[in-house]
This record gives C-alpha cells, sequence and structure tokens, in this order.
C-alpha cells in the first residue's frame, strides 16, 4: 500500500512474521529507516524474491556438505540483504536513467513552448505598437494606467499621459461624456463597452472596454477609411437621433400645438399642448383616439393645398375649449409624412381690431376738430390729415389722397403763395424737415400773405414721422390786443371814476382799487396796496366810520357763505360824509365793493333820476328791439333762403355739383340760423314778459305726429329708430299747440343728437292725476351732475358725446315755455344709462301765467 512502513512490507513479503529470536532484526530497521522509501521497497522487493533462493542454496549446501561450509541464519540473511540491496540499486539506477530522458524530453518541449511564446510576445507587441491603436490598462490594484500603443496623428490624441487620458480635451463633448460614463461603469460594475467616439479633429475611434479579475483593458481603435466613413455615419446618427429628441422635447414643452402625420395621414406625435387642445388626457390618447386638432374643412384644405406645395401657411379657425379661436397654421408634407404647428392669433387680432377701430375712432375725432391736422410718416409721406387742414390749405382733395412728401406740399404751398417768401428758402424748408431728426417738439409761427397767422407745431413720433399741427391764432392774437386795450381802458376808466372802487380776491387781499376809494376813506396810498389784507383796511376804515359795515365785507371776502348774497347800504362817517356802499359777488370767485358820495341830495337826486331814465331807456330799448328785430333779423334769413331754393330750381338753370352743394351749406346754414333767430326771438319775448298763450284745444296724436315729421330726416339719417307709446294719453288737453309742437321738436332733436347710430328713442304720452306728461327717452351717455345742474343754463352749449354742438338754447326754451303753461320739466339721467326729460303739463293752464318766471 502507499505509504505504508518498508519494514512491515518486508515482513509481508517473508511471510508475514520474523524470528524474534533474529539478532539482525533491529539492524535490518534501522537500515531501511534511513533508505528512501522506493530504494527500500525496492530493496524488500528484491529481498523477497532472492530470499528463496538463498535459503533453498543454504539448505542444499547444507545437506550436501554441511561440514564443509557451516552457515547461519544470519549470514543468510545478511546475504539476502546485500542481495537486495544490490538489486534495488540496479533497479534504482534504471529508474534514475528513465527519469533523466524523460525529463530531457520533457525540457526539449518546454523550450519550444518558451521559443513559440516568444514569437507571440513579440508579435502581440508589434500589433499593440501598430498607430492605430491604443490600450489603457489599469491593474486591479488601482495604479497608474499604462499606455500600450499610439494613435494616427490624424486623430488629435495627444501622446503623453495626462494629455491622453484628459479626454474632454481631445474628444468632442458628447463623446468624452459618454467615454467617462463608460468607463465609469466598466471600473466599478465590469460592465464592457463598444462605443463609437469622436475626437476634435473629427476622425472617428472605436473604444472597447473590458475587465479580467486583475486589470481593466480600454482600447482605442482607429478605423479603416470604410469603416471610418460608416462610423462618421453612425456619429452623425448618433447626433441627428439626439439633436432628433432635443427637438422633440423643446417642441413637447411649447405651448404651440405641433403634430407629425405618417404617409397615410395618421397622427404619429404630438405634443402636450396638441394633448391639451383636443382636451385629451396625455399626448398617447389623443394618437390613439386620433382626436384631431382642426375640422374636417381644414384638413381637406390642407391635402388640397399640398398636392400643388409642400408648405401651406395660412389662417384658420378652430373651437377649442368652446371658443372658437383663430391660428397661424403652418404645416410642411414631406414623401413620409407631414408635420404641422398652430400659433394662437386670437388675442392679436383682437388687439388689430381693436386698433383699427381705435385709428379710425382717433381719425373720426380729428376730422372734427377746427384745428389742422397733417400726419407724415418715417418717410416723410403723408398719412393722414383733416377736414381743417384741407380747408386751411384750400388744397385739391386728389393731390393730398396720392400722399405727397412733406417737402413737395411745402413747394406746393409756395407756388400756390399761401407761404410768406424766405429769403432762403432751401434752408427754410431743411430747418422745417429736421422735426423728422428731432425728439422735442417744435413750435413755428407762419405769417401768411393774406394776413392769417398760424402757429404750426411739429411734434415726432416715437416710432418716427411727425404730426404737424397748424393752428389759427389769428382771431386769438385780435382777442388778446382787444382784451389788452379793455383792460388799459377799464384801469383809465376806473382810476376816473367818481366812485370808489375796491375788489378783493377769495384770499381777503385787494386786487384792485382806484384812487376815488382812496380819496372817499381817507386812506394812505400804501394802505391800498396789492398786497394789503382787508382786515388791515377795516382796521383803518372801522375809525372813520359811525356804524361801519367793514364788518359784513369781511364776511363777505373770507367767508364761506354758499348763496353769495349781494349788499347794499348807507355808511356815514365821522366827518359827516354820508356814503352808499354796494357789495357785488364776481363770477371769479372775487368780490367788488364801490362806494358813492350821496352827502349832496341834489346830487343824490340827480343821479337817481339819471338812472331812473336810464333805465327807462334800456327798457324802452329792449321793447324795441323785441318788437323790430323779427323783421330785421328774419326778413333778410327769409330772402336767402327763398333765393337759395330758387336758385336750386332746374328753372334757374343747372348748377356745377360744387354750385350745389355750396347752396345746400347756404340753405342748411340758413335754416340753422334761423332757428337760433327764432329761439332768441321767443327768450327775449317771454323775458320781456309780453309772450302770450295761445290757449286751445290740443290734439295729442296729431300734435305728435307733427313734431316726428320735423324730425324723419334727422332719424333717418343715424339709423334711429323712434318708439311711440300714446296708450295712456288723454285725446286732447288745453295749451297752445305751436308752443308745445315747438318743445316736443326741441326734445327730439336733443335725444338725436346724443343716441347712438342704430339706437331707439322713445316718446310717450300718459294722463297722470296731475296733468299730461310727455316723455322722451334716448340711449346717449347721460349726464353727470355738473352737466345736469348748468343743462337749462342758456348760451352754455355741452358735446358731451353728442354729435353736433348748437347755441345751448333748446332746453332752456323748453323749460321757459313748458313753465308758462304752469308746468314743470325734469330730467332722469345717469352716467351710460341715458337721458329721459318728462315735461308735465296742466290740463287747464293757469291763465295768471303771461311768462316764465
Amino acid at each position: 500500500m502507499p505509504g505504508e512502513n518498508p519494514l512491515r512490507a518486508g515482513e509481508a513479503v517473508s511471510g508475514g512474521r520474523m524470528d524474534s529470536n533474529d539478532a539482525a532484526a533491529p539492524a535490518k530497521r534501522r537500515l531501511l529507516g534511513f533508505l528512501p522509501r522506493p530504494v527500500a521497497r525496492g530493496l524488500l522487493a528484491m529481498t523477497a524474491l532472492c530470499s528463496p533462493w538463498i535459503v533453498n542454496l543454504a539448505v542444499a549446501q547444507t545437506e550436501a556438505a554441511p561440514a564443509r561450509l557451516p552457515m547461519s541464519t544470519v549470514e543468510v540473511m545478511q546475504l539476502a540483504v546485500f542481495v537486495g540491496v544490490m538489486g534495488a540499486a540496479l533497479l534504482s539506477a534504471i529508474a534514475l536513467i528513465r527519469e533523466r530522458a524523460r525529463i530531457s524530453a520533457e525540457n526539449v518541449e518546454l523550450r519550444a513552448r518558451v521559443a513559440d511564446l516568444n514569437a507571440t510576445l513579440q508579435r502581440s507587441e508589434a500589433l499593440l505598437n501598430l498607430r492605430d491603436q491604443r490600450v489603457v490598462v489599469w491593474a486591479a490594484d488601482n495604479q497608474r494606467p499604462e499606455l500600450v500603443g499610439s494613435l494616427p496623428t490624424e486623430a488629435g490624441a495627444p501622446e503623453e499621459r495626462p494629455g491622453f487620458l484628459a479626454f474632454g480635451r481631445w474628444l468632442m463633448p458628447r463623446s468624452a461624456a459618454a467615454l467617462d460614463h463608460a468607463l465609469a461603469a466598466l471600473r466599478e460594475k465590469g460592465a464592457a463597452f463598444d462605443i463609437l467616439v469622436e475626437s476634435q479633429t473629427g476622425a472617428p475611434l472605436e473604444v472597447q472596454g473590458r475587465k479580467t479579475p486583475s486589470h481593466v483593458l480600454v482600447r482605442f481603435t482607429s478605423l479603416s477609411e470604410a469603416h471610418r466613413n460608416l462610423a462618421r455615419l453612425k456619429l452623425e446618427n448618433q447626433r441627428l437621433a439626439g439633436n432628433y429628441e432635443t427637438m422633440l422635447h423643446l417642441v413637447d414643452a411649447l405651448k404651440l400645438p405641433f403634430w407629425l402625420r405618417a404617409a397615410d395621414g395618421k397622427l404619429k406625435w404630438v405634443n402636450r399642448a396638441y394633448a391639451d387642445a383636443v382636451e385629451a388626457p396625455d399626448a398617447e390618447t389623443a394618437i390613439r383616439e386620433s382626436r384631431e386638432f382642426l375640422g374636417t374643412p381644414s384638413r381637406e384644405a390642407i391635402e388640397k393645398h399640398h398636392l400643388t406645395r409642400p408648405v401651406f401657411a395660412q389662417t384658420l379657425s378652430t373651437v377649442i375649449g368652446g371658443d372658437r379661436r383663430v391660428f397661424t397654421v403652418t404645416d410642411f408634407a414631406g414623401e413620409d409624412g407631414s408635420a404641422g404647428i398652430a400659433l394662437d392669433i386670437s388675442g392679436i387680432e383682437a388687439l388689430r381690431e381693436e386698433y383699427e377701430r381705435t385709428v379710425r375712432s382717433h381719425a373720426d375725432t380729428l376730422d372734427q376738430l377746427t384745428t389742422a391736422v397733417a400726419i407724415f410718416d418715417p418717410q416723410e409721406k403723408l398719412r393722414f390729415f383733416n377736414h381743417a387742414f384741407q380747408k386751411l390749405w384750400d388744397l385739391d382733395a386728389g393731390f393730398l389722397d396720392s400722399k405727397p412728401d412733406n417737402a413737395l406740399l411745402l413747394d406746393r404751398l409756395r407756388s400756390d403763395g399761401k407761404l410768406a417768401e424766405q429769403p432762403e428758402w432751401r434752408r427754410f424748408k431743411e430747418n422745417l424737415l429736421e422735426a423728422y431728426r428731432a425728439v422735442e417738439s417744435r413750435e413755428h409761427w407762419w405769417h401768411l400773405p393774406d394776413g392769417r397767422t398760424i402757429r404750426v407745431i411739429a411734434n415726432p413720433q416715437p416710432k418716427g414721422g411727425v404730426t404737424w399741427v397748424f393752428e389759427n391764432v389769428t382771431e386769438r392774437i385780435d382777442l388778446e390786443s382787444r382784451y389788452n386795450a379793455a383792460v388799459r381802458i377799464q384801469g383809465e376808466t376806473l382810476d376816473n371814476l367818481a366812485e370808489g372802487v375796491a375788489v378783493f380776491g377769495s384770499d381777503g387781499r385787494i386786487r384792485l382799487s382806484n384812487p376815488a376809494f382812496v380819496t372817499l376813506w381817507g386812506l394812505p396810498p400804501e394802505a391800498v396796496n396789492p398786497k394789503t389784507h382787508i382786515s388791515e383796511i377795516r382796521a383803518r376804515c372801522d375809525a372813520l366810520a359811525k356804524d361801519s359795515p367793514w364788518g359784513g365785507f369781511v364776511a363777505a371776502v373770507t367767508g364761506f357763505d354758499d348763496e353769495r348774497r349781494d349788499g347794499r347800504g348807507q355808511v356815514e362817517l365821522v366827518n359827516g360824509t354820508v356814503l352808499s356802499y354796494a357789495l357785488v359777488h364776481l363770477p371769479n370767485g372775487q368780490v367788488m365793493t364801490t362806494f358813492v358820495d350821496v352827502t349832496d341830495g341834489v346830487n343824490v337826486e340827480r343821479a337817481l333820476k339819471d338812472k331812473n331814465e336810464a333805465l327807462q331807456r334800456a327798457d324802452q330799448l329792449k321793447n324795441d328791439f323785441v318788437q323790430h328785430v323779427s323783421y330785421e333779423l328774419r326778413s333778410p334769413l327769409t330772402n336767402i333762403i327763398g333765393f337759395t331754393e330758387l336758385l336750386s330750381l332746374p328753372a334757374t338753370g343747372p348748377l356745377a355739383p360744387r354750385q350745389r352743394e355750396y347752396l345746400e351749406h347756404i340753405g342748411s346754414s340758413s335754416s340753422v340760423l334761423l332757428t337760433i333767430v327764432n329761439d332768441i326771438l321767443d327768450l327775449a319775448t317771454v323775458d320781456a314778459g309780453i309772450m302770450e298763450l295761445e290757449i286751445g284745444e290740443v290734439r295729442v296724436d296729431q300734435t305728435i305726429a307733427a313734431a316726428v315729421e320735423l324730425i324723419a330726416d334727422r332719424l333717418e339719417e343715424h339709423g334711429i329708430q323712434l318708439k311711440i307709446d300714446a296708450s295712456q294719453a288723454p285725446r286732447n288737453f288745453h295749451g297752445d299747440e305751436t308752443r308745445i309742437r315747438q318743445i316736443l321738436y326741441n326734445l327730439l332733436s336733443n335725444a338725436v343728437n346724443y343716441a347712438p347710430d342704430a339706437s331707439t328713442i322713445s316718446l310717450g304720452c300718459r294722463q297722470t292725476p296731475h296733468g299730461v306728461e310727455f316723455m322722451v327717452h334716448d340711449d346717449g351717455p347721460g349726464m353727470t351732475p355738473d352737466v345736469l345742474d348748468t343743462v337749462f343754463r342758456r348760451f352754455e352749449p355741452r358735446i358731451n358725446g353728442g354729435r353736433r354742438r348748437g347755441a345751448g338754447l333748446g332746453l332752456s326754451i323748453v323749460k321757459s315755455f313748458v313753465e308758462l303753461h304752469g308746468g314743470n320739466v325734469r330730467i332722469e339721467t345717469g352716467a351710460d344709462r341715458g337721458t329721459t326729460v318728462i315735461c308735465l303739463f296742466p290740463l287747464t293752464p293757469s291763465g295768471a301765467r303771461a311768462a316764465a318766471e
């Protein structure tokens, strides 16, 4: 058995026992114990084989010559051991020779394999050192990486280790980032990779990464021309794919609906805005359910357009969230499908319409101004002009409609002799046109050859162009000169009046005084300086008067008396002089005090007589005016109107269009003037107390029809409907039918002036316990409280949103005539809720009233 003691093996061979009295047994054990185990085995085996032969030989020799060679058992055993040792040595030599031969053969084989490995190593090193690849090797213990091989120069890779390992310096950013991520995954998780990268010189490289138990290897390989082209295509495909994904994400983030369609027209991809527009929870649902953003007619129009042109760009409307909105749709069709995008321009369209309405409104407003306005664009072309501009310069409408430039317009005005000649016309014109390059407004004064003075304002516009304003200030300058002259005359008049006059402002300080005031009160001249307060004057005058009225003067000047009552009286001075004074509140908030010396009774009597005669003459003059003005004013107007109508008849001969237009202007203006004259005469008659009403039975229906007939043309001109409600009206009542018809006409005319175009005016009549009420309502802008307070004042016209500006007498006449009948007028109005004028007439007018109070 292997590992068995050689001594025990020998015992087994010799029969399994050893003579106990054998003296050589311990020596044999010691000998066999020091021998190598294979030699001991061989020796024992040889002993075992030779022992029988030796024993037999010893027995034979003993038997044959027992007396001649006596051999003991020990000797036989020793001999056997010797022979066994020699046999073992022989066998060991033979085994050794065979082992050496085997080892020699193995050495030869190993040398051949080493030679092959050296050749392989040399070939590998040669392959690694080729200039088309480079390997980076990291040891498992995180030692510094080793670089083997090199890359071509055109790859742009640095040769030195730090520069090469800094991939971001010589690779494109996208490639460097991808390589860093792949390398991190390789070293941390062992994830192998094969990627394509691109250097900053544009050379494609193949990079492979692998990990072994002891190393991490990354190989950079420069590709062949074919592989390089393929790699470039792959890189380009990667870039395009990345750009495609980026574009999709960008489009998905847009608030504009976007869609992609396949070649069969079905939706292939939509963004979130598209899904929201079609009320889909997400884009996938919109695609799966084929929810269309545009209606069928719009899609058919796009498909029809694509038959001839690939790009469709038009404005379409669709319903979004229940509201119809307008979109600018751009759709491109290719061989593999189409793509479209929609921009919501509903707000822009609304702003554009609002802007156009505002521009038209401004143009209409400017056209109603009496001040001439002309607007030129940045190219100095005439863009807008109002009627006052054309009238001011009397230019042909065709010339103005041709949009002449500013320089040409100035030359035209000069050639027509409408501008004054300038010593240097070119410099004058250049100075005017500098307004197009100016920042602030400029002002010029033109004195025209016809004597008019024009104030010219050039206002540069923020986006280029200039707005020219031409204000005719001829009358204003004339009025200013007249006013200045009147002020001088007034000053001279006051200074030479015998009456003392002192005017105090609302702050209590004296504004105006004459020498007579200082003389009558015996004041020093410095006491009436313009800055002197009334309290200081009172302190001086109280000492001069027995019963001084200056306390009341101070209260009237500095107090808050809402009634602003005037006052009169007399005061006696300590020197016996008696002064008659008057306290008058002026419209501008000032207070005037006048003082007259009435000491001399004769002078007082004479003054009173003169004043009485003056009043009588004035009263007589007014009565004469009322009696004669009808003929003096109405007769010329009647003649003008009559001859105007006569010239309009065909019998007088044909008229040119402009002549006919002039006749129409003359007729309409004369009619308006005649109406104003009649109104003035009526008011003057009422004020004079000489108007008498012709009381009779008034048919309500006929009176209303007559008033409506007078206003029918104006109703038709503005498309206004008239609604009449007389169901609760009496059949008739007592009054002056002519004046009532005039009242209704004025009310309807006023309502037409303020009612919007295409609106409705209502005229109603009903009987109440107090009398008969006529009501006229319009849907105009209404009246504010401040307008309502002054609506019945005479000669105070207010446009307040109306179409035309009258003389301001219509409602005054209505109030006067209604009060003559013993009735009253009230107005119900408010901002943006229209106006209703209600006139109440008694069933039987009070005969005691002859004129309005």
